[in-house]
């Protein structure tokens, strides 16, 4: 359904655009997870540009359709959601405590262009591309895809001369980069809630996440008991803060937790993660020729990276290109990097921890039939925690009793179920043979490895076949 416009193309003088947003003159989309979505002309004037519709070709979860056929949304659909939901959320809060918080029509567009444009510069493969890729061709990478996100947005508004307020730009990139390291200075220190809606850096409670989980639950076929609307209309603003009614402390941690069990089973499942690091390789492989990496800071060439890279691979018959050529036929064939065995770090130790690398488990090898090297060997150092890391996520929450008063706290762990857990971070180590005839001695030499750092290690036993292993972890 097109927008209503008048006969010029212009709105009718009685439309605000920002303000009230009447469906009628909206660009109307019917989205899997949140039914009709609404998109303002501000809105679609961004959607319509090239630099966004890329999106389209970047799969939310990279590779992880590969195990979880149904994965296969894409960044598209995910940054229309956080749009909708932001726009929804400001709404809410205007709607409750308009007079008192003074949101006008310029907060509600710029909150909503945040939650759009949020992912405009993200790379190819989920996190894969600036977190794995990047560091091994880039030294000292300090490359994300918050960052090309604000330089993209720059990008699109001049390259289609999008008449848009230079003060609401500004604002969108800092509700942008709210949540990042580099975060830059406010341009107010006025309704500094408004920047904790799209990327919360505060407390990690934000839109992206009340998407992308039960988007990302949704096509893995995962069951989600996480209800973001109920959060939405409890929350409350309190000195400049976004807080939670008491009560809803346990659908906050079951948002939490739900993240870190799609961490657990599905972004780093054994199979997905043996995929990653082969597609790492052969982007790696391919860099030198294809100047992958030289694409990253420059936004007239950055829109044009995206998933179908791997494509280009596959189907080159450039001899330069044929150890990454291999690698994604491997993938394709399913003769994937072995996973050998994993190890959860004990919880007392997880302080003083330090990255497992490739020749920790090479120098950890006894005397055998075969001799390790560096390129037999790949190691997963995987983090999960509740987004605080080793902290209760809920200390850094402020919560209010009721819709009468006007004091806010936070909610220690003795006031906590006592069926919530008491640790908040795992750290587990996987370590993949790359070559099917070394499992065995790979597994040993990790073994080893556990003896000598952590004196236990986890227990391997040949499967009836003896082709392939399971792990039995005893920590």
């Amino acid at each position: 359904m097109e927008a209503y416009n008048n006969v010029d193309g212009s709105l009718p003088p009685s439309y605000d655009v920002a303000w009230g947003q009447d469906p009628r003159f909206c660009k109307h989309v019917h989205d899997n997870l949140h039914g009709n979505i609404y998109i303002d002309p501000l809105s679609l004037k961004f959607i319509d540009t090239e630099q966004f519709q890329r999106l389209r070709e970047l799969k939310q979860l990279g590779f992880t359709h590969m195990v979880y056929p149904g994965a296969v949304h894409s960044r598209f659909e995910h940054s229309l959601g956080v749009y909708w939901i932001a726009s929804q959320c400001v709404e809410k809060l205007r709607s409750y405590q308009g007079m008192e918080l003074g949101i006008d029509r310029f907060d509600i567009q710029t909150v909503k262009l945040a939650g759009l444009l949020h992912d405009v510069g993200h790379g190819p493969f989920s996190h894969l591309f600036e977190r794995e890729f990047l560091p091994q061709v880039v030294s000292g990478s300090h490359w994300s895809h918050e960052q090309m996100s604000v330089n993209m947005v720059d990008y699109i508004v001049d390259e289609h001369n999008i008449d848009v307020d230079p003060q609401m730009i500004k604002r969108v990139k800092e509700m942008i980069l709210a949540s990042s390291e580099s975060s830059p200075p406010r341009s107010s220190n006025e309704k500094s809630f408004l920047y904790d809606i799209v990327a919360n850096g505060r407390n990690g409670i934000d839109v992206d996440k009340f998407d992308y989980i039960s988007r990302d639950c949704r096509a893995c076929g995962l069951g989600c008991n996480f209800d973001f609307q109920r959060l939405l209309e409890t929350m409350r603003v309190l000195d400049d803060e976004i807080c939670y009614r008491a009560k809803e402390y346990l659908t906050i941690h079951k948002m939490f937790a739900t993240r870190a069990d799609l961490y657990r089973t599905v972004y780093t499942h054994p199979k997905v993660k043996a995929i990653e690091l082969m597609v790492v390789d052969a982007l790696v492989h391919a860099n030198n020729y294809l100047e992958i990496s030289s694409q990253i800071n420059n936004p007239i060439q950055y829109w044009k990276l995206d998933d179908t890279i791997i494509k280009t691979i596959e189907t080159s018959p450039i001899e330069e290109l044929k150890e990454a050529r291999e690698l994604i036929l491997r993938i394709r064939r399913r003769n994937l990097y072995q996973f050998c065995n994993e190890y959860p770090v004990p919880k007392d130790m997880l302080d003083n921890f330090k990255k497992v690398t490739v020749q920790d488990i090479i120098c950890s090898q006894k005397s055998g039939g075969v001799t390790l090297k560096e390129e037999d060997v790949a190691v997963c150092n995987v983090k999960i925690d509740l987004t605080r890391g080793k902290h209760n996520p809920l200390e850094s929450i402020h919560f209010f009793k009721d819709y009468e008063s006007q004091e806010k706290f936070t909610i220690s762990d003795d006031r906590v179920s006592h069926l919530l857990p008491t640790s908040y971070q795992d750290m587990i180590v996987k370590v993949y043979s790359k070559k099917p005839e070394l499992v065995e001695a790979i597994s040993e030499a990790f073994e080893n490895f556990q003896l000598k750092t952590y004196g236990i290690k986890t227990q391997v036993h040949p499967t009836p076949d003896k082709k392939k292993r399971r792990y039995n972890p005893l920590v």
